[in-house]
């Protein structure tokens, strides 16, 4: 880790979550400092916040919103294997990554450590720790608040990267029919109706428009 304790805050409606998180950090003092959340302006900023999801809940992503475009934090979003679109929320609304609240102590350690340090080689990939930008994993959970399948994500990122019909169906070994039926469930679910505003609507909710 960094020479100097990263200091980490956490937020969570439910204590159970919070205490818990809080207390697994806290055995670890030469690795990281527990320390309050930020609310306010003016409140300092911890090196990463770790956000658990199922404050989302109730459809405020307010002060995920604060912690994301306010604050110098890195923000983790805690996910829920049960609730995949809160997670989805969470990285449309901009959080650097996600890990789940079943992680252990050492994948809870190296989530921490990945986002106070920037993403290590090893992150990205099928299963990362921390759903980096560039993981696969982040990819399969955006659209999760929206009811997307994992194949209509494919098919809308596949879109995006300016993949014809008949380029998708071949990446990802089914027939130009099956494309066209993904794309149009895809479309209702996302509130566009031509591929272009599917490209935009993409790149706005952090597909990307390039490999």
């Amino acid at each position: 880790m960094t020479s100097q304790p990263v200091s980490v805050g956490v937020y969570s409606h439910q204590e159970i979550v919070r205490e818990g998180i809080m207390s697994l950090l806290s055995r670890h003092p030469d690795k990281v400092a527990v320390v309050p959340t930020p609310t306010h302006p003016g409140d300092p900023d911890p090196d990463v916040v770790l956000y658990d999801v199922m404050a989302l809940l109730d459809g405020d992503t307010g002060p995920l919103g604060y912690l994301v475009d306010m604050t110098a934090s890195k923000v983790l979003a805690v996910g829920h294997d049960l609730r995949p679109d809160l997670v989805g929320t969470a990285l449309t609304t901009g959080v650097d990554g996600f890990f789940s609240i079943g992680a252990d102590e050492k994948e809870l350690l190296a989530a921490v450590e990945s986002a106070a340090t920037g993403w290590r080689a090893g992150d990205p990939g099928e299963n990362p720790t921390v759903g980096s930008s560039a993981s696969a994993a982040r990819a399969n959970q955006l659209g999760g608040d929206l009811g997307l399948s994992e194949r209509e994500v494919q098919v809308i990122a596949l879109i995006a990267r300016g993949r014809s019909n008949q380029q998708i169906a071949a990446e990802l070994f089914v027939s130009i029919n099956s494309v066209k039926s993904y794309i149009r469930t895809a479309y209702r679910k996302i509130g566009v109706q031509s591929r272009g505003a599917a490209v935009g609507w993409a790149i706005r909710h952090g597909f990307g428009s390039t490999d």
